[in-house]
């Protein structure tokens, strides 16, 4: 095992009826001018955005209003928030709906406390210093983005997407309420657990270090999902199933399932970041499409994790050679994948690249990771042009 930090600042209040609470946990924080960022309309079709603005209201507590986060959130619309956020001398922000609202929150929060393009954080040109304090009334189970230090936004222009962390975003609340995922289309259910499982076998798939108990800990948070999201499939308002999904998003993407390892591997996760950034495709349906042709070009490299992931998290049974164990858990994954109807290729995806799409996509990742990277397997600009090739 490694030596590792564990930080986890951010306060936890889960259950029904939780966004009631959010005027008290703004005047905790010390906010007294929000802005209130969410996506597109169903915080408003909904009554969440009402209920939450009448409570603030009552409280005395003053804000402004900033919508139109998408998925693959623009840096447009992060430059429109940080002047929104400077004119009306706001203090604090709260993001009401997904990973897209809670990311663009985040960097406006960048972009608000420091000074110069915020793009920059994303570029990996410089790191920022501060950020305005953020709360969160979480509306999808997906990105854990609620309890992270991470965030990921879109520039429009190259269609360049990136990610950056830093523990100044990691946002100093998050209210959890189940019920407010129940009306989420099905396929933004799904998509949001595999994001999830996707967050855990990031840190999962190592060749550094790793921790036994840490290991059980992703493993069951992984079941726990895998038998949640198809509760979900034939019932979507199953709330104690809402309930073990949403916090499972939480758990997997807080550091938590990373502790005692190297970090992670991350290269699905950024081979899809070029698929969202071109296509603009849902990031967990991207993930699904992508991680197959990932596992079966690195498992050899990774055989014993590949092995333990297969009799552990996907029942699969000890009979045969190391690698065949491992190729059945493969398959198995993409079978779950085709069970909660998510693809497990970019043709199912809907995409269909051309080869100098490929190309190109391979070398923009290329050139996001610093040349190459990854745990399991350290890729190379050739190696992710292959795995792209495969994936179709």
């Amino acid at each position: 095992m490694f030596d590792f930090n564990y930080y986890t600042p951010t306060k936890v209040v889960f259950g029904k009826n939780t966004e009631s609470r959010v005027a008290e946990l703004v005047k905790e924080f010390g906010g007294t001018k929000l802005l209130i960022h969410y996506g597109g309309g169903s915080v408003v079709r909904s009554g969440l955005l009402k209920r939450v603005t009448d409570t603030l209201d009552a409280a005395g507590i003053s804000y402004v209003t900033l919508g139109g986060a998408v998925p693959n959130p623009h840096l447009g619309l992060v430059y429109e928030g940080i002047e929104l956020c400077k004119k009306e001398k706001v203090d604090f922000l709260l993001a009401v709906g997904g990973g897209s609202a809670i990311d663009s929150a985040k960097a406006i929060g960048y972009g608000v406390a420091n000074d110069g393009d915020v793009w920059d954080f994303y570029d990996y040109k410089r790191q920022a210093a501060a950020a305005l304090p953020l709360g969160v009334i979480l509306t999808i189970a997906a990105t854990g983005s609620e309890m992270s230090d991470s965030s990921v936004i879109t520039k429009e222009e190259g269609l360049v997407k990136r990610g950056y962390s830093s523990d100044y975003s990691r946002p100093r609340f998050a209210i959890m309420n189940p019920e407010l995922t129940m009306t989420l289309p099905d396929y933004q259910t799904a998509c949001g657990c595999t994001d999830i499982m996707m967050h855990t076998m990031e840190r999962y798939f190592t060749n550094g270090g790793n921790m036994e108990i840490t290991d059980a800990l992703a493993e069951g948070l992984l079941r726990t999902v895998k038998k949640n999201a198809l509760i979900l499939c034939e019932d979507p308002g199953n709330y104690d199933a809402r309930a073990e999904v949403m916090w499972a998003g939480s758990l997997a993407h807080n550091g938590l399932t990373g502790c005692g390892n190297d970090g992670g591997d991350w290269m699905t996760h950024k081979l899809e970041h070029e698929l969202g950034g071109l296509y603009d495709v849902a990031h967990g349906a991207g993930l699904a499409a992508i991680w197959g042709s990932w596992a079966r070009y690195v498992y050899k490299d990774c055989l014993p994790r590949f092995k333990k992931f297969a009799l552990n998290v996907m029942d699969v049974e000890d009979v045969g050679s190391d690698e065949e164990i491992a190729l059945c858990g493969i398959e198995a994954m993409e079978e779950f994948y085709r069970s909660i109807h998510m693809p497990t290729n970019l043709r199912e995806l809907g995409v269909e690249p051309t080869e100098e799409e490929l190309v190109l996509m391979a070398k923009k990742c290329a050139v996001g990771v610093g040349g190459e990277m990854g745990s399991a397997k350290v890729l190379n600009e050739e190696a992710m042009l292959s795995i792209y090739r495969a994936s179709m």
